[in-house]
């Protein structure tokens, strides 16, 4: 554990040493404030104008749903922004190593690759709730102000991480196969991609098919979450993605380690 824990440390600093990292997270930020502003200024705009046509024609206004036209669409964008930035966070988290050649003193160490592995997944996570943090703090300002359930923002953030846990270790087996992080952020994000896509191609194949590539999209899993539905089993599928990503990053790490 205190070998996982001093690759957490040092991995999860290394991120703040360079100035990529807050590029990074104010590009996130900036992102994701605007989707914020325009859809609550759309909600804001909608309760306007139903407030007029009330007093128009007398009568009683609709009650709009802030969580339907403002929280869900806005999860999904958080989801969608995360797709682009997270390869930027996972193409350092091996490939470095190797660019720079550490890597040797990391084989060297009395470190397993299984406390490597999990130590820099936990530190590509942790930074990724970093950049969830703006966010949180714009969601408060909803409850500052007005009266959204609060269930949908609680379980959208829970698909937010799990999402991201996938993402990163999806982003990490890819680094660990180059030494050139452009091609670990491009792999990284195809293949996130990839998983994002593939449940509208099951639009287009036949019944025998569609169930199966429904369950392996990536994205379908967080619809449930966005909703402020928490499915057992789609905490399973990204619980299960993540091991499987981590495991493929193992055994790549033990192969290279081996044949050194």
């Amino acid at each position: 554990m205190k070998q996982t824990y001093a690759i957490f440390q040092r991995e999860f600093k290394s991120f703040f040493y360079s100035p990529v990292a807050y590029v990074i997270l104010a590009l996130f930020t900036a992102l994701t404030g605007v989707f914020f502003y325009l859809y609550l200024s759309s909600f804001v705009q909608a309760s306007f104008m139903d407030m007029i046509r009330s007093q128009q024609y007398r009568m009683a206004p609709q009650k709009l749903n802030v969580n339907l036209m403002l929280i869900r669409p806005y999860f999904w964008n958080i989801a969608l922004i995360s797709l682009f930035t997270l390869p930027t966070i996972t193409m350092r988290l091996y490939s470095e190593e190797k660019r720079i050649g550490t890597v040797e003193l990391l084989y060297t160490s009395p470190i397993t690759p299984n406390q490597i592995i999990i130590g820099k997944f936990l530190a590509g996570l942790a930074f990724y709730i970093v950049l969830l943090l703006p966010t949180m703090f714009f969601q408060a300002l909803l409850f500052v102000y007005g009266n959204p359930e609060f269930m949908p923002v609680l379980s959208g953030y829970i698909g937010l991480i799990l999402l991201g846990s996938a993402f990163i270790s999806a982003g990490l087996f890819i680094s660990t196969t180059t030494e050139n992080q452009i091609i670990a952020a491009i792999g990284g994000f195809a293949l996130s991609l990839l998983l994002w896509v593939v449940g509208w191609g099951a639009n287009f194949v036949g019944p025998g098919l569609k169930p199966i590539l429904d369950y392996v999209s990536i994205i379908n899993h967080f619809e449930d979450f966005a909703q402020g539905v928490i499915d057992t089993s789609h905490i399973a599928y990204y619980i299960l993605f993540s091991f499987l990503g981590l495991y493929f990053s193992l055994k790549t790490i033990e192969s290279v380690k081996w044949r050194a």
